[in-house]
């Protein structure tokens, strides 16, 4: 028997500027939207999102739309977009393979995402 994928779900803090936004589980075509709009959720003195993909464990084309939408978005307002995914998880993959990790800032930890 397989054991269903963990359900979809966010966390937001805001703080000093930066809003952090925690996903877990999968984020994909049912899922991304939210997660979009919990990035566009900033404030007028946010300076920075880190959104933290650390306990994702699928990640679809339409999640990688959503992010790079995000990152042109919050750049036309000078805002910075990093996004943590560990190096050994499978998510981080699909950013290597797709090219995206220096474009959307794709760092290792939070601590990274934080410096």
């Amino acid at each position: 028997m397989t054991t269903p994928p963990p359900p979809f779900e966010l966390h937001s803090t805001h703080a000093a500027g930066v809003l952090t936004v925690t996903a877990s589980g999968e984020v994909d075509m049912a899922t991304a939207p939210a997660l979009g709009q919990a990035i566009e959720g900033t404030s007028e003195v946010t300076t920075r999102v880190i959104v933290d993909l650390s306990e994702v464990s699928f990640l679809d084309s339409s999640a990688l739309n959503t992010l790079v939408v995000a990152k042109r978005s919050l750049a036309a307002r000078n805002v910075e977009l990093r996004v943590v995914s560990p190096l050994d998880r499978a998510v981080r993959r699909v950013f290597e393979i797709t090219h995206l990790t220096a474009d959307l800032s794709v760092v290792d930890s939070l601590g990274d995402a934080q410096a």
